[in-house]
């Protein structure tokens, strides 16, 4: 066991029924701080300071030994408060608060000083660093010494979940919560359950049928007795906070009456207006009242009134209505919105396919032979345009060109990240083809092969031994010569320009951050990180967790990622909801702004700052309240407050003042 300095002060002259009896521990953290700070200079400085009864170091504070340390000296020298020297509160302070807790002390006694990222790791001179290390204590315990206990307080939770998005994320985190035994209310703006997944014909490496390990999920999800779902709606608005959160969702009218319909498609057969279909990325062709699949869950078909000629043109039309031989095409029947209250909420919204018009020079849009991999997986489909058919206006190609990273580890169109799942599913692309065209001839051109994931690798070298030529090179421009595509570009091993002609061109489109989900991050109060994707909490610790207490991330929201991943990640942010519902109450931290009413103008200007919305205007006290459930005690309100009506409720001034007042020598 690691032995313990001590260096503790006389008592004399200290009373223990008014004066704060502080202990002050400095921490080792291996040689992290030790190594650049004297750890023993700082503690003596410690030692010396008002109020302090007690200072130690230990290697490391956080370890079960340094934490009973601590706790031991908070019963046998009665201290009245505890100061760390550590690394940043943000990692241990949670730790140090149950650790104190657990012997009587209140949690907001404790106080911890960041002399690891602020200090050690940022300075070269040691001298400079303990000096720094020095004051930033002496500023710590002066903080400490007025502190005073604050009391959380739990609050109950609603025994329901919201989840959004009903991808195979979605999906899974829906049937996960609903096996817990809570209700479940999915939600999904398109008219079927599935996302991205149900696009897709096969998945790599095993190379199993998409639909076919998926559809299974989509038919629990409708049939589960605790999963309501909510498809061709969407979220409008939602307030409250962890526990008793309140969700508006508008569910758009179909026009079909879900009980009265059969699934016949004698609507759909006869509608005599086509369009462009979104499931098949455009491939194929869809009517504008439609099921967007053949597994379509539910199976029942919407009317698009954006394009019915019914809606367009003052009812002349009425095909659909005519043919249906249950009446259940109905077209009085409108929007409804209904409110839920739900007690924490699961975000799985998914992704967008990168829009390869932002890189002209591979002329996406100017060749009908160029397309993206999605649009690949359509033709490969058995569901698809072509019922499974390579074939591009008619005529199957024999030579093909896949170009990887498009729009992803590209600086120029803002995507620095990789997309993760690109080089695979263009392996998975290239043995399709020479599955169904034996003789064809494949060349990829990719910047780095990536094959991270169980049995990736593996089915890599399986490509190549198929007869897949992989050229690591640069593409820079797609032209048209006679009726044949030619990829130029530069071979980057070779250090020399190429040229290779095409029948067909796929770019391997990289995953980028959906566009809807700015609506749910502004209305959920959501960051985003650099990639625009849904910021997680700690991106190691608290994976799946957010800033916003109750809210989980659950998919490619959160950044790119394959399906086992999108999988594992749904069910840990299940489990996470399932947690405070479980529980059946929440905890919410005491520290939380404050506001003296005597003092409060009205003015309204905390409501319009606080970026949790935890601020209401009481119209019969004429004065601002703080919901303390929804608030972070971040202290916006209090610095834009003209009035100063506002304080932290453990960031006082009085706090904040001893502390600056130590850290420049004054008293």
């Amino acid at each position: 066991m690691t032995q313990t300095n001590d260096s503790s002060p006389g008592k004399g002259g200290v009373s223990e029924a008014r004066e704060p009896r502080l202990g002050v521990y400095i921490c080792h953290c291996g040689i992290n701080i030790a190594r650049m700070v004297d750890v023993e200079k700082v503690r003596d400085a410690a030692a010396a300071l008002p109020g302090v009864a007690v200072a130690k170091t230990y290697s490391y504070m956080c370890s079960d030994p340094g934490q009973r340390l601590l706790m031991a000296d908070i019963e046998e020298q009665n201290l009245t408060g505890v100061v760390v020297a550590a690394c940043s509160p943000r990692m241990h302070e949670p730790t140090f608060r149950a650790a104190v807790a657990s012997v009587g002390m209140n949690p907001y006694l404790f106080e911890m000083s960041n002399i690891r990222e602020q200090c050690s790791w940022i300075h070269e001179d040691r001298d400079d660093a303990t000096e720094k290390a020095t004051d930033l204590v002496r500023a710590a315990v002066a903080r400490a010494g007025q502190l005073s206990g604050l009391e959380e307080r739990e609050i109950d939770v609603v025994p329901a979940a919201l989840v959004i998005g009903g991808g195979i994320s979605g999906i899974q985190a829906a049937l996960d919560i609903a096996e817990a035994g809570y209700q479940v209310y999915l939600v999904e703006r398109d008219p079927s359950i599935g996302g991205r997944m149900a696009q897709l014909d096969k998945t790599f490496p095993t190379l199993d049928c998409s639909a076919c390990i998926l559809t299974p999920k989509m038919v629990d999800a409708s049939r589960h007795p605790k999963i309501e779902l909510m498809t061709y709606s969407e979220v409008e608005d939602i307030t409250g906070y962890v526990g008793n959160f309140k969700a508006t969702v508008r569910k758009k009218a179909t026009s079909v009456v879900r009980d009265d319909c059969t699934s016949c498609g004698d609507c759909v057969t006869k509608c005599p207006v086509s369009l462009d279909s979104e499931f098949d990325a455009g491939m194929g062709q869809r009517k504008a009242i439609y099921t967007p699949f053949p597994q379509a869950v539910p199976s029942e078909p919407v009317l698009d009134r954006a394009n019915c000629r019914y809606f367009l043109e003052d009812g002349k039309c009425g095909v659909c209505e005519k043919v249906c031989k249950t009446g259940a095409v109905d077209y009085t029947m409108e929007d409804e919105v209904v409110e839920l209250d739900v007690g924490t909420i699961v975000v799985a919204t998914g992704y967008d396919e990168f829009d390869p018009n932002e890189k002209p020079e591979l002329a996406y849009s100017q060749y009908q032979n160029v397309i993206t991999g999605l649009e690949m997986e359509r033709l490969c489909s058995a569901s698809g345009p072509t019922l499974g058919e390579i074939e591009i206006g008619g005529k199957r190609p024999s030579d093909f060109v896949f170009i990887q990273c498009v729009g992803s580890r590209d600086e120029t169109v803002g995507n620095e990240y990789c997309s993760r799942v690109c080089c695979m599913f263009t392996a998975k692309h290239a043995h399709l083809v020479k599955e169904k065209i034996p003789d064809a001839n494949i060349t990829i051109f990719y910047m780095d092969i990536r094959a991270f994931g169980k049995g990736f690798e593996e089915f890599y070298d399986r490509v190549r031994k198929e007869g897949v030529i992989y050229r690591r090179g640069s593409v820079s421009e797609i032209y048209k010569k006679k009726d044949r595509l030619v990829v130029r570009g530069e071979d980057t091993l070779l250090g020399e320009p190429m040229e290779v002609e095409a029948d067909l061109v796929v770019l391997a489109a990289g995953l980028t951050a959906r566009k809807e989900t700015d609506g749910i991050a502004k209305i959920l109060k959501l960051s985003k990180s650099a990639d625009r994707f849904l910021l997680e909490a700690h991106p190691k610790l608290r994976p799946v967790d957010t800033a916003t207490d109750g809210v989980f991330l659950a998919g490619c929201c959160q950044g790119p990622k394959d399906i086992p991943d999108a999988v594992a990640q749904a069910k840990a942010a299940a489990s996470s909801a399932i947690g405070p519902m479980s529980k059946g109450t929440v905890t919410v931290q005491a520290l939380a702004a404050v506001i003296d009413e005597d003092m409060c103008s009205g003015c309204r200007i905390c409501i319009s700052v606080c970026p949790y919305g935890a601020i209401s205007y009481d119209e019969e006290k004429k004065v601002s309240a703080v919901n303390e459930a929804l608030c972070k005690g971040c202290g916006t309100c209090g610095a834009a407050c003209p009035s100063a009506a506002i304080a932290m409720s453990h960031f006082t001034s009085e706090q904040m003042l001893a502390q600056v007042l130590a850290l420049i020598g004054s008293e």
